[in-house]
């Protein structure tokens, strides 16, 4: 029976290892049989999930898995495309693994998973959920958070019933700033709750989490210099620390202040972290 090269994790389906990998803002790499012709392990179809450090599934174990899991680990790097190899089947066909002579060939993609962007959004009020609605048009994780379960009805969020993005609703009627330790590395939090007491709160907590992504805070200066006082003397940041939170929020050239227009301001800006986000990590990649 042929060797399956797999880590020692349990066992789940393919599709519950890519929402996985997915949640945790984990690059991977899908990796499925293509063609089969002639003797091969496994049929057309067969599909294995590999992680920086797990496998999941499996392709028929033996040379082919093991050099499908070295390729597609070299492919977990930013702006890897997809790619087919090809596998001779026989005793003539020496591999970086050793022999497999089923006698057929099989042909195999590997796909990357990307890593895609994740956003909260702390208050689903007139900004946030016109900013929902423009965010849910894009491949991103969408996180979104209030208090008041009215702002979070169903009726009410049924505009993004066809959403690209994948939507989480968090219905936190005590302590919101809980949700922070809970969204994966990078997120990108934007704070505009109801409540200043709130909005305070939730700044103080996201500067403990050096984890997150970008920091946003709507509101006037005046708020922002009550604020940044109160992080300084009561929450103990030091002055670096309190200048990883944005605010105003948005591109400066756009001024108006209706909800809708606010909210595509917000976007604009973030589209523009995400691309940041992408070239450092390619930039990493590549030293």
């Amino acid at each position: 029976m042929p060797m399956r090269t797999r880590s020692a994790v349990p066992e789940m389906t393919w599709v519950a290892a890519v929402a996985r990998l997915r949640a945790r803002r984990e690059p991977g790499v899908l990796v499925t049989v293509a063609t089969v012709r002639g003797h091969a392990p496994r049929k057309a179809g067969a599909k294995l999930v590999v992680g920086r450090e797990h496998t999941w599934g499996s392709i028929g174990g033996g040379n082919i898995e093991a050099v499908a899991i070295d390729r597609a680990r070299e492919l977990l790097a930013p702006g890897a495309e997809p790619e087919l190899m090809e596998f001779a089947l026989n005793d003539k066909v020496t591999n970086r693994h050793g022999v497999q002579c089923c006698g057929g060939t099989v042909t195999v993609l590997l796909e990357p998973l990307p890593v895609v962007p994740a956003v909260a959004i702390f208050g689903v009020g007139h900004v946030g959920w016109e900013l929902a609605r423009i965010l849910a048009r894009h491949e991103l994780d969408l996180h979104l958070i209030d208090t008041r379960p009215d702002q979070l009805a169903e009726d009410r969020l049924g505009v993004l019933a066809d959403a690209v993005a994948q939507v989480h609703v968090h219905h936190t009627p005590l302590l919101p700033e809980e949700v922070l330790a809970e969204l994966p590395p990078g997120t990108h939090v934007l704070i505009m709750t109801h409540d200043h007491a709130e909005d305070a709160a939730l700044c103080d907590a996201a500067l403990r989490l050096p984890e997150l992504g970008s920091i946003g805070l709507i509101g006037s200066s005046a708020k922002w210099a009550r604020f940044r006082q109160r992080l300084a003397t009561e929450g103990g940041h030091d002055a670096a620390a309190i200048d990883r939170i944005t605010t105003p929020i948005g591109l400066p050239e756009i001024t108006g202040k209706e909800p809708a227009v606010i909210a595509v301001s917000v976007a604009a800006d973030l589209l523009r972290a995400f691309d940041n986000d992408r070239r450092a990590d390619s930039r990493v990649a590549g030293m």
